[in-house]
């Protein structure tokens, strides 16, 4: 049966709309229906069949679904003719011009009761906020989205799931995020629910969590399974994001460049979509790749402008991220002052709960540039407090590292005890490389 208000709502309707256009019950009821029945269902009084509404509708000029359910028609269509155009606003970097268009469509949405509209505007809205780093307002998002969506089926939800595990993610929580990714990876396996798009998107989105916890046997074989899935894969978005992810994995391998290679179509897609943030995003992460292999001059113009590209769009979180990943290849370059004015620049966009591994980076830089100006009361305070971050956080993969700096400056300044005891913290990290306390490995797709 089509989608309908109450009876009493319905009746109220037609009674205001038969009075605007001067009609008798007589006249609205003929030639197939009584005064006796249009009065009853103005009262409220009888539940009017499909047959009958849009006999009424089309006397009074109306459409069924305007009669029905209170709603102009073609709404719907409209409103998501609206919501592609707010989520180009959004892929050109404007989220906070995006985010007002999906305020105003979440409201139209609502008041109109169209639900899956109301859930994709919501999800709009997360996203604007998880590029501005507002990350407790974009976890409230994607929870309403989810609670919209609870009655559709689990690929559909996906999304909502998904960003609500990144905002937890960008947040430092690492290990609930790998938990959201993971359940439903596995619900969706074993339930024999093989969405493609549904798939790709959480195996290319668990693979920054697991890399920055230590994880690199699991975060390989979500790369492998996400490169299988791509084929078959309809959002050419969604495959660069892949791509994007995939290059971590490659990297970490020593495989320099079929990572850059996996990057390359990632931005060749990113500019065919005119997606600009993301397009920014794949050359911050070309940059790194750059920066690993040694080519810090072709590091630095990548991440130069990518950091310019962020800064543009406005989008403050992955700006100040890039903003380090910049200064780390500055300082190898010679330019330690200017790193260090950058790190200083953006650390007031970090938090413990905002951006933790990249703020506990951002401590770890400056502690080496402190030890390098003799200043080791400033190198130990950045070191314990990028320490206490990567704690909290739990991203075990850059913890040892970070041990080993402080063990050595703690050594070096006669504190033999405490170094041992920071040395110690480091290989409690290193004793089963690439493994976690995750528990069992979702269920694996049937390619």
């Amino acid at each position: 049966m089509a989608e309908r208000d109450d009876p009493e709502v319905i009746g109220r309707r037609v009674q205001r709309l038969r009075a605007q256009r001067g009609l008798t019950q007589r006249q609205l009821a003929q030639p197939a229906y009584t005064p006796a029945y249009i009065s009853t269902v103005e009262a409220g009084r009888v539940r009017a069949s499909d047959e009958a509404l849009r006999h009424i509708a089309g006397r009074l000029g109306v459409t069924f679904e305007e009669l029905a359910a209170g709603r102009p028609a073609h709404l719907a269509t409209a409103l998501r003719l609206r919501l592609t155009e707010a989520q180009r606003v959004l892929a050109d970097g404007r989220a906070e011009e995006a985010a007002a268009q999906y305020g105003v469509l979440r409201a139209e949405a609502e008041a109109h009761a169209l639900g899956g509209e109301q859930a994709a505007a919501l999800l709009g809205l997360g996203e604007c906020a998880l590029e501005t780093g507002d990350l407790a307002e974009a976890r409230g998002y994607f929870e309403q989205a989810e609670g919209l969506l609870a009655a559709k089926s689990l690929p559909v939800r996906v999304p909502a799931l998904r960003g609500r595990a990144v905002a937890h993610y960008l947040a430092g929580e690492l290990r609930y995020a790998v938990y959201l990714l993971e359940s439903t990876l596995d619900e969706l396996n074993r339930g024999g629910l093989h969405d493609p798009d549904a798939l790709l998107l959480l195996y290319a989105s668990v693979i920054g969590p697991y890399m920055d916890m230590g994880a690199h046997a699991r975060a390989a074989q979500a790369a492998e399974f996400a490169l299988a899935l791509a084929p078959q894969a309809g959002d050419p978005a969604l495959i660069a994001r892949m791509h994007r992810s995939v290059a971590r994995t490659l990297l970490a391998e020593g495989r320099v460049a079929e990572a850059d290679a996996s990057l390359a179509k990632a931005a060749e897609l990113y500019r065919q979509l005119s997606l600009r943030t993301e397009l920014a995003n794949c050359h911050w992460m070309r940059g790194y790749v750059h920066a690993q292999n040694g080519e810090l001059e072709r590091a630095e113009a990548e991440l130069r402008l990518a950091y310019a590209m962020l800064s543009e769009s406005r989008a403050a979180l992955y700006r100040s991220q890039a903003a380090v990943e910049l200064a780390d290849v500055l300082h190898r370059r010679g330019s330690s002052a200017e790193a260090a004015g950058l790190l200083q620049g953006v650390l007031g966009d970090f938090s413990s709960e905002r951006g933790a591994v990249h703020a506990a980076a951002a401590h770890r830089l400056l502690g080496i540039i402190a030890e390098d100006a003799r200043d080791t009361e400033a190198a130990e305070e950045h070191y314990v407090r990028a320490l206490s971050l990567l704690e909290r956080a739990g991203a075990a993969g850059d913890l040892a590292d970070l041990c080993r700096l402080l063990g050595d400056l703690l050594r070096r300044t006669g504190r033999t005890e405490a170094a041992l005891d920071a040395y110690r913290t480091g290989l409690g990290h290193r004793t089963a490389p690439g493994t976690t306390t995750l528990g069992p490995a979702p269920a694996q797709p049937p390619l």
